[in-house]
C-alpha cells in the first residue's frame, strides 16, 4: 500500500525568518526548528548543545530520597544488595550500570536477571528465593517491577526489604515496597516521564552521589551504558534522554568499557563512528540474543568484566546467539507468513494475532515487528507451551497497544508494557477469545486512517538548497531517535542523470537532478520502484533525509529515499 505523504503545517513567513536570522541558521532549518517547538535562539541553543547542566534533580521523583538514604546505609552497613532487572537490553544495562556503580562505592553487590524460557519477565517468587539464598537484604528492581503486586508482598514475607526502579506504565494498585521511582506514576513529580529503565536508573545513581557529597560526574562513570540501554529501548531522544545518548556516545566511541569495546569489535562496528542506528542494529541485537536463546546473565557478565580475555570470549558466544536467534527469527517468520496466507487477508481486518505451539518465546517479538513493517497491524504473536502462552505485543504509530490488552485484561494473566511493546501472559484456552476480543478493541481504538503508514515531510525544498551550512547545521539534530528523527525533506520535478539502478539486496540507486544540482540517492528495499522510470518516465517526487555517506575516508551527501513517485 502506498504510504500517505503529510505535510507538516508550516509557521508564519515572518517567524521563520525571524528565527534564521537571530539564531543565526539557514531558514529551511528555521522552519523546522519551529515546528518541533524550538521558538527562540535559547531553545535552539538549548537543543543544538544538551549538557550535563539541562538534568533535573534527582530528588524531584517522589520516592528518591527514601531509596537514596536505604541504599547508602547498605553501602555502610555492607547489606547485600541485590540488582534484579529485565533481560532485554534496557533491563541488562540498568543492572550492568548499578552493579558497576555500587561495586565502586564499595558495595557488596549481585546481579540477577531471570531465565526468559522459565521464570518470564519481571519479579518472580523463584528469582526471590534465590537472591535470598545468595544472601541479599535488600532488592533493587531495575526497568521491570512497576506491577510486581503479589511479588512485593511475597519479598517482605522473606524479610527482603525492596526498592522498585522502573519506567513501565503502572497498575491500579502500586507494589508496597520500600520506596517505588517511576516517573509514570501519578504524583511522581518528575519533569520528564519518557526516560528508559537504565535512565530512572542514572537518576538512582545521581541521588546516591549527590547524597555522598560526590562530584556530579560520578554518576557518569558508566554513562555508555546509559546511553546503549536507552537507545535501544526506543524512547523518545528529547529532553533529558536527548543529553544522557550524547553524553553517552562521546564516551561509547573515545572510551568504551571493557565488555563495550569487545562486543564492538567482534560485531564488526567502526569505533569513533558509532551513533544510535548502530546501537539499535548492530549492538543491541547481539545484548538481547542472549536474554533470548538463554541466560542473559552472560550480557552482564561481558558488560562489568575488566578482563580482556573474558570479554572476548564472552562478546564471541554473543555473537554465536545472534547468529543462532537470526535463524530462527526466518524460520518463525516464514511460518507466521504461512499462517496468514491461509488464515486471514491483513488488509480487511485491525489487527494481527497468531499463536503456536513450540514458537520460541525469545524471538516472537521481533517478528511481530517484521509483520508490523509488511502488513502495518498491531500485532500480537504468542508461544504456547503446557497449556500457557506467552506473548509479545507490538504496534503502529500513534497507537496504544497497551490500552487495548487493558480491554482485554480479564482473559490474560498478566501483561504489562507500553504505548508500543507489551509483553503478556494467557491461558492457551482463552486465545480464541482474545483474537476476536483484541480485534475488536483495536477497531475501537483506530480509525481507518491509523492503518496507512504515513511519511511525514517537514519542509518542501529545491536540490540547489541543499548548501554545506545546511548540511552541517542539520548534523546539530544529532542525536536521532524517536520523537527527534532526521528531518524530512520532499523535492518535486526531479530528474535522473542516467538510468536508475539494483543495488545489493533490492536497494534503489540513483542521481537525482534539479536545475544543475545532483545529489547520489539510496532507497533501502526500494527496489521495486525501479518500474516508475521505465516507459521514458523520467521526472519524478521523493521525500528523502539528508545524510553524510563515508566511503574510503571520502564524505559526501547523500540522500537516503523515503518514498518516490
Amino acid at each position: 500500500m502506498q504510504p500517505k505523504w503529510e505535510m507538516v503545517e508550516s509557521r508564519p513567513h515572518e517567524e521563520i525568518e525571524r528565527l534564521s536570522r537571530q539564531a543565526q541558521v539557514p531558514y529551511t532549518v528555521a522552519r523546522i526548528l519551529l515546528n518541533r517547538g524550538m521558538d527562540s535562539p535559547e531553545a535552539v541553543d538549548r537543543f543544538f548543545n544538551p549538557a550535563p547542566s539541562q538534568l533535573y534533580d534527582p530528588f524531584l521523583m517522589a520516592g528518591m530520597d527514601k531509596a537514596v538514604d536505604r541504599i547508602v546505609e547498605a553501602l555502610q552497613n555492607r547489606d547485600r544488595i541485590a540488582i534484579y532487572g529485565d533481560y532485554d537490553v534496557d533491563g541488562i544495562t540498568s543492572v550492568s550500570m548499578l552493579y558497576l556503580f555500587l561495586r565502586d562505592l564499595g558495595g557488596d553487590v549481585l546481579a540477577y536477571i531471570p531465565d526468559r524460557q522459565n521464570e518470564g519477565y519481571g519479579i518472580s517468587i523463584a528469582g526471590l528465593d534465590e537472591v535470598k539464598k545468595q544472601g541479599a537484604q535488600l532488592v533493587i528492581s531495575v526497568d521491570c517491577g512497576i506491577t510486581s503486586v503479589s511479588e512485593a508482598k511475597y519479598a517482605k514475607s522473606l524479610g527482603l526489604e525492596l526498592i522498585i526502579s522502573d519506567h513501565h506504565e503502572p497498575a491500579d494498585e502500586l507494589p508496597d515496597a520500600l520506596a517505588v521511582l517511576d516517573p509514570k506514576c501519578k504524583g511522581s513529580g518528575y519533569p520528564f516521564t519518557e526516560l528508559a529503565g537504565v535512565g530512572v536508573t542514572f537518576k538512582l545513581a545521581q541521588g546516591i552521589t549527590k547524597t555522598l557529597g560526590l562530584a556530579s560526574d560520578y554518576a557518569f562513570k558508566y554513562i555508555d551504558l546509559v546511553a546503549l540501554g536507552t537507545s535501544a529501548d526506543i524512547v523518545p531522544l528529547v529532553d533529558e534522554n536527548r543529553v544522557l545518548v550524547k553524553e553517552g556516545l562521546e564516551k561509547l566511541n573515545d572510551a568504551p568499557e571493557v565488555g563495550l569495546a569487545s562486543l564492538i569489535e567482534s560485531a564488526g562496528v567502526r569505533g569513533g563512528k558509532i551513533d544510535v542506528g548502530q546501537i539499535v542494529f548492530n549492538i543491541a541485537p547481539r545484548i538481547n540474543a542472549v536474554g533470548r536463546m538463554g541466560s542473559a546473565m552472560r550480557a552482564v557478565q561481558l558488560l562489568t568484566t575488566r578482563d580482556q580475555v573474558q570479554a572476548r570470549e564472552v562478546a564471541q558466544i554473543l555473537e554465536s546467539e545472534n547468529r543462532r536467534r537470526k535463524e530462527i527469527d526466518n524460520e518463525t517468520l516464514g511460518q507466521a507468513l504461512e499462517e496468514i496466507r491461509y488464515t486471514m487477508n491483513p488488509m480487511e481486518r485491525h489487527s494481527i494475532v497468531l499463536s503456536r505451539e513450540g514458537w520460541h518465546s525469545g524471538v516472537i517479538g521481533i517478528v511481530a515487528s517484521r509483520l508490523i513493517e509488511k502488513f502495518y497491524r498491531p500485532t500480537v504473536m504468542i508461544s504456547v507451551e503446557n497449556g500457557m502462552g506467552k506473548g509479545s505485543a507490538r504496534s503502529v504509530s500513534n497507537f496504544d497497544i497497551f490500552n487495548a490488552l487493558k480491554a482485554c485484561s480479564d482473559l490474560l494473566e498478566q501483561f504489562g508494557g507500553h504505548k508500543y511493546a507489551a509483553g503478556l501472559t494467557i491461558p492457551a484456552e482463552n486465545i480464541p477469545a482474545f483474537k476476536t476480543r483484541f480485534e475488536q478493541a483495536c477497531k475501537d481504538l483506530m480509525s481507518s486512517e491509523d492503518l496507512v503508514r504515513k511519511v511525514r515531510i517537514e519542509s518542501e525544498i529545491a536540490l540547489d538548497q541543499i548548501t554545506t551550512e545546511v548540511v552541517e547545521t542539520l548534523k546539530k539534530f544529532e542525536p536521532f531517535g524517536p520523537q527527534n528523527t532526521r528531518p524530512t525533506f520532499v523535492t518535486r520535478d526531479l530528474s535522473t542523470s542516467y538510468p536508475p539502478r539494483i543495488v545489493g539486496q533490492n536497494h534503489l540507486k540513483l542521481m537525482a537532478t534539479q536545475h544543475g544540482a545532483q545529489f547520489e540517492a539510496i532507497g533501502f528495499n526500494l527496489g521495486d520502484h525501479i518500474d516508475k522510470f521505465m516507459n521514458g518516465r523520467r521526472t519524478y517526487e521523493m521525500v528523502y533525509v539528508i545524510e553524510e555517506n563515508e566511503y574510503q575516508n571520502r564524505k559526501t551527501t547523500q540522500l537516503r529515499i523515503k518514498d518516490i513517485r
